[in-house]
């Protein structure tokens, strides 16, 4: 059966691509755009979708006519588009729960119920119902979406930071459409910020299983992975799982917490019912989660795997704009591969050309 990897234009959907390309399963890789990153790659058959985002009806029925096959969407759009479209993709298979269930999994302020009630730490959490009741909120904080999808979408990015009272009101009134809530910010850098990344199947049971940090993030404290280590975090690792069984979630996910250092406790930042930007790190580790997926849900029977190689690490060496970044060895390149040059080349041409100009 065929993999189907969805949204390729960044490095997510490039590490999914090469870990079932290697394993000898034929990949389509589906985007909207003409160019992404991912179309480049030795291991992948590009086909052109629309914009899930933009035209959903039509992205489901050119995903129907590209299939079957299992599934493996990348970002939120499609995956959102792929969940509440579940009756229309006959013959496909899917490492993440029905709409139903998922759609309540997405809500930030869900999340944090369940997490409070499954014995997992949060921030402290505020959602107020006017701005009136900005008062009394403490900063620095957070404001956050209660629905994050449409919001990232029209701010490019996942929150807002506020220093001001100021801040914080402006930045809650253009959140007041997708259901503000405001959070204590946890102190702390980038590097206290902790993942679990994993497969559970559909009873429960965790077949990957994956502890990392982030060391950096682009923007600093509110943006994505870009560079990251693997290390084995137990407590990290058992709230995690207590918080995905308390959603009743199965399939590929992570499970972002933050470290306090006021207390040493993990508080819960968010969970992405998908593959995530640093997933290829698992990989690296002996977690290689869309493999763990594919052949979970086509039959095969799959051994549990937990990670090895602590201290190894991952980053994106060039990124447009930014400094390069090259850890100590050994670590994992996002772009850069050996066994599959061309992204890698694109990649680096792409950010000269940003240079030049």
């Amino acid at each position: 059966m065929n993999a189907l990897v969805l949204d390729v234009g960044w490095v997510n959907g490039l590490a999914a691509i090469r870990s079932l390309g290697r394993a000898g399963i034929t990949v389509l890789a589906l985007d909207h755009r003409a160019s992404p990153l991912g179309f480049r790659s030795r291991y992948a058959q590009p086909v052109r979708v629309p914009d899930p985002a933009a035209e959903e009806d039509g992205f489901v029925a050119a995903v129907a006519e590209a299939g079957p096959g299992v599934l493996f969407p990348t970002h939120d759009p499609p995956l959102n588009a792929l969940a509440r479209n579940r009756d229309r993709l006959d013959g496909f298979l899917f490492p993440f729960p029905s709409w139903d269930r998922l759609e309540a999994i997405q809500d930030k302020r869900h999340q944090l119920e369940a997490a409070v009630a499954a014995g997992v730490d949060i921030p402290e959490t505020v959602y107020p119902s006017s701005a009136s009741e900005l008062v009394d909120v403490p900063l620095p904080a957070l404001v956050k979406p209660q629905h994050p999808d449409g919001f990232k979408r029209t701010f490019g990015k996942q929150a807002f930071r506020c220093e001001t009272r100021a801040e914080l009101e402006r930045a809650y009134a253009d959140a007041e459409p997708f259901g503000p809530m405001v959070q204590e910010l946890v102190p702390g850098g980038d590097d206290e910020l902790y993942s679990l990344g994993s497969y559970l199947r559909e009873d429960g049971e965790p077949l990957g299983l994956f502890s990392g940090r982030k060391l950096k993030q682009v923007p600093p404290l509110v943006g994505t992975c870009r560079v990251g280590e693997a290390v084995w975090v137990e407590e990290v690792v058992d709230a995690g799982l207590r918080f995905l069984r308390g959603l009743g979630y199965h399939g590929i996910s992570q499970v972002e917490f933050k470290r306090d250092p006021r207390d040493g406790r993990y508080k819960l930042m968010e969970i992405n019912p998908r593959l995530w930007q640093w997933h290829g790190l698992a990989a690296a580790c002996g977690v290689d989660l869309p493999l763990i997926a594919y052949r979970d849900l086509t039959g095969e029977s799959v051994a549990p795997a937990s990670m090895n190689g602590a201290g190894r690490r991952w980053a994106i060496s060039l990124m447009p704009g930014e400094r390069p970044a090259v850890p100590r060895p050994p670590y994992v390149d996002a772009v850069f591969a050996k066994d599959d040059l061309r992204p890698g080349l694109v990649h680096m041409a792409r950010v000269l050309k940003g240079v030049v100009f």
